[in-house]
This record gives structure tokens, sequence and C-alpha cells, in this order.
């Protein structure tokens, strides 16, 4: 069977799933939103940096998308600035008929605990509209959901469960998230929006209370914990400059507290240069996800990423968009509703070269 698959983005991770859905010989790609003026009319290839192209070219015109009724509507649209135009985004295809795969918002992963009264509505227009809607990546997504649960199925004992994003950031070409968002390149003393009290659990608490229901374990509280260091030194990026004494690493915890004990926690360690803050973890390769087990065993699993092009962020660019891409039939045949990873089969790339 071919699904008919519209893209919805051609940004940072909208190009990957561009090239994914191509690579995928069950997937027809009929339509691409884009948002900018200037790629209205552009060939999905060419604005994919495919070198070919595609037959499909880019619009903003969203009433002439839906009208195409697709399958499934590829969603990479970022989220983290326009969280609530997102989330009627997603209801307006849902309620359409149509499925999504979404990169974002990434509460959605598993919302329940976390941001029920904003997920509502949504879930609401799957059903009104008798489609489905999975929101996943790489983190939140594929490294601490799937990956950790599929690790503790050779566990005896599990005293904790710690999943890692252990990654330099200086290739990462996204300046809003970096300095708006996540505050590098700010004042020390400048609490940036990522860290403000239930930012970082409204992010990733997703990933800890999905961890436990898959566990069958009951939190009493998640937990934030962080620290920073500054720039040594003027740090050039890819998307800026971080001056000397601003912020340059970031490591911080989301803690799924039983007691007083940790027992699932979601850890990120940040750089911008490799050399920032050695004492924290490091990572196997370029940059990796790390899953450690703690108990009987004891298992710790790095997954290294790299792609075509050197680029370890490159690599999570594309596993974030592969990851929804590879699930759109298994979405597509689901029942209507919000479904996440504990809900969906094993899902698997297609398209293995002969």
């Amino acid at each position: 069977m071919t699904y008919r698959v519209v893209e919805w983005s051609t940004g940072n991770v909208g190009r990957h799933a561009i090239a994914g859905i191509d690579a995928r010989p069950d997937l027809e790609l009929v339509g691409v939103f884009v948002s900018d003026p200037a790629k209205v009319g552009r060939d999905a290839g060419e604005l994919a940096g495919l070198g070919r192209h595609l037959g499909v070219e880019a619009t903003n015109d969203v009433d002439a998308l839906l009208a195409l009724e697709p399958d499934c509507i590829v969603h990479t649209a970022m989220a983290d600035h326009r969280l609530f135009e997102a989330l009627e985004d997603l209801a307006s295809f849902l309620a359409a008929g149509i499925n999504v795969v979404s990169s974002g918002p990434v509460f959605l992963q598993y919302p329940y605990g976390i941001a029920d009264e904003l997920a509502e509505p949504v879930i609401a227009a799957a059903h009104k509209g008798g489609v489905s809607l999975f929101v996943n990546g790489i983190d939140p997504g594929f490294g601490n959901d799937q990956l950790p649960l599929v690790l503790t199925g050779i566990s005896e004992r599990i005293d904790e469960v710690r999943c890692y994003e252990i990654l330099n950031y200086s290739t990462y070409n996204q300046a809003m998230v970096l300095f708006d968002i996540m505050g590098f390149g700010k004042p020390m003393d400048e609490v940036p929006f990522l860290l403000q009290p239930g930012v970082p659990t409204m992010a990733w608490g997703s990933v800890v209370r999905q961890l436990a229901a898959g566990l069958d374990l009951e939190l009493d509280e998640i937990v934030e914990w962080y620290e920073r260091v500054p720039a040594p030194y003027d740090i050039e990026v890819d998307a800026g400059t971080v001056k000397e004494g601003t912020a340059a690493g970031l490591h911080f915890e989301i803690r799924g507290m039983v007691g007083e004990r940790a027992v699932v926690v979601l850890e990120h360690v940040t750089r911008l240069a490799d050399e920032l803050a050695p004492e924290w973890p490091q990572p196997v390769g370029q940059g990796c996800y790390r899953v450690t087990v703690t108990g009987e065993p004891t298992f710790t699993l790095d997954l290294q990423l790299l792609a075509s092009d050197g680029d370890h962020n490159t690599a999570g660019l594309k596993a974030t968009a592969m990851r929804i891409v590879n699930a759109v039939p298994a979405v597509v045949a689901g029942p209507p509703g919000l479904l996440t990873a504990l809900d969906l089969p094993l899902l698997t790339g297609r398209g293995l070269a002969g």
C-alpha cells in the first residue's frame, strides 16, 4: 500500500523529512507547506537539498493542501516559539480527518500528568476526525522511550533508568533555540526560558512519565535540577558568537522520584566546545544518546550519531525526521486519538539499498 503524504515545513527537520519520504517506496509526497513566501513555487527536492526535482511545488495555501486529502501530514514546523498556534494547526488537521505525525509540541509525546489541559483539544479533534496523532523524534523520542524500554526487557531488577543526551551544539544552526530558548551567549545570572521553573518538566516530563508508565511505576513527583558554565573565551558557533563569560555549557536533569530516590531520570549535557566542563559526562564519539539501567545486571548503551556530512547534529535532525516518517504506516493504521511509543508496534525503516 502507498500512503499519500504532505510535508509541513522545510526547515532543519523538514528538509530531512522530505528526503526520508522520498526514500520510502511506500510513501508518496503529494504536497509541501512553507511559511516563507520566498519558498513558494520551489520544488521539494530543491528545498530538501537533494540535487534533483521531485515534481512537487511548495505552497503556503493551507486549504489547497488539506483538499488533497492526504493519508498523513508529516508536521515538522517549529513549535517552541508558537506553542498555541502549533496546537491549533494539529487540531485543524486532525478534525479534517487527516492523520498526523509531528516533531512537536514535544509534551504531546506523552502529555498525561504533564499537560493534560493543553493536549485535550488536540486529542478531541483526533477522535472527531477518526484519525491518529503521534508526536516523537530522537529526544524527546526514540532515545528516551523505545530504546530504554527495550533495554529493560533484559533486566532482573531495575533500580534506576537514566537517559542522556551528550552533545556539542556548536554546529546546530538554530539561533532562536540556542540563544533565546537555551540561553547560550547570555549572562550567567540571567535564567533563560528553558530553565524557568516548570519549563523543563513541560518539555521533558513526558519522557519521565512515559518511562514510568512503561515500567508500571508510580512516581511521587518530578524534580528539576541544572548547572551551567561560562565560555572561557569567545566561541564561534554556526548560529553566531558566544562571548567570553557568557553561558556556553548546560547540564540539567528531570528526575522522576519515588520517595527521596530518583528512579527515572532524563539528563542533558550540552556544550558549545568539547573541552568545557570536563567533569560532566562525556560522549562516545562526537556525541551520543546514552541509556544506563542500574540494577541487576547494570547495562549501559551508547547510541552514536554521525551523518554522511560528518556532523552528529545533522544525524540528530535526520533521526528526528525519520522517527516520525517511518511511523506513518503504523499511525494511519492505528486507532483514533493520541498514540504514544507505548501504543505502536516496532517501527522500522524501508528502502534498503539493493
